[in-house]
């Protein structure tokens, strides 16, 4: 599937690595003009020199999006380096692993305002704008864990990411008016730096039906659809991109 997004200008969190720096690569190579939000300079350097090296466009800001002032500087360089903004693209997440005995408060806290509140404060910012854009999309990146399955030590992360299918549901509702569609994608085992923490990567995809875990750029595709004119009408859903892992009833098959 190829897009012509050259004139639309995304705002990407998350972009210094893995999925995030998937879904920069691929909207800047389909012709959008991307900010890169990311929290690591050095990554987000990284993703910026691959996308200009290929010939893409973008900028970039270093930004923990774990505050709302944050999340609005985050739009407010994105009006500042393209002068608009048509899709908001939210993949910015954390997920320390620790067990609900020993959860502090600080990491709840933070899990909870990088990966859910995050998703509040960027479209209340970004709402302005969105609405002037002539094809609207916020697409964000939410788990098959907390909506449909639990992993041992991440409780507030699965609660952060059912949080979000909820805020999508919702604010695919009250946007509908301006006609800006509200959708996410919900990854399964991907494999990324961050699959490490969940053990063996042959024997995770042992369980899969496919046999393989999933790329980043699988993701990038997913969300590609999303934010496309051809996904005009779907609004307020989540695509599971999971290689058909939630599909067997015994996990032995």
């Amino acid at each position: 599937m190829s897009q012509d997004l050259r004139g639309r200008i995304a705002l990407v969190t998350g972009s210094g690595q893995g999925i995030g720096r998937a879904i920069a690569q691929l909207f800047a190579a389909q012709g959008a003009s991307v900010m890169l939000a990311t929290r690591s300079a050095a990554s987000g350097d990284e993703t910026l020199r691959l996308i200009r090296q290929a010939g893409g466009t973008a900028e970039l800001l270093p930004v923990d999006l774990g505050t709302r002032n944050a999340a609005e500087q985050a739009v407010a360089a994105t009006l500042e380096a393209f002068g608009g903004l048509d899709l908001l693209l939210h993949n910015a997440a954390i997920f320390p692993m620790q067990k609900l005995a020993e959860l502090e408060d600080e990491t709840l806290d933070s899990t909870l305002a990088v990966n859910l509140k995050s998703c509040f404060w960027l479209t209340r910012a970004a709402l302005p704008a969105l609405r002037r854009s002539q094809q609207p999309r916020i697409v964000i990146t939410s788990s098959v864990t907390g909506p449909r399955t639990a992993i041992p030590g991440l409780a507030h992360y699965a609660a952060s990411k059912a949080g979000v299918n909820g805020f999508i549901r919702a604010a695919a509702l009250e946007l509908a008016e301006y006609a800006i569609t509200v959708n996410g994608v919900e990854p399964g085992l991907i494999a990324t730096q961050a699959m490490d923490n969940l053990g063996d990567a042959s024997t995770l995809a042992s369980s899969i039906p496919l046999k393989r875990l999933g790329s980043a750029e699988d993701i990038a595709w997913a969300m590609l659809f999303l934010a496309s004119r051809q996904a005009g009408y779907i609004t307020g859903q989540t695509l599971v991109v999971d290689g058909g892992a939630l599909l067997p009833e015994n996990t032995q098959l």
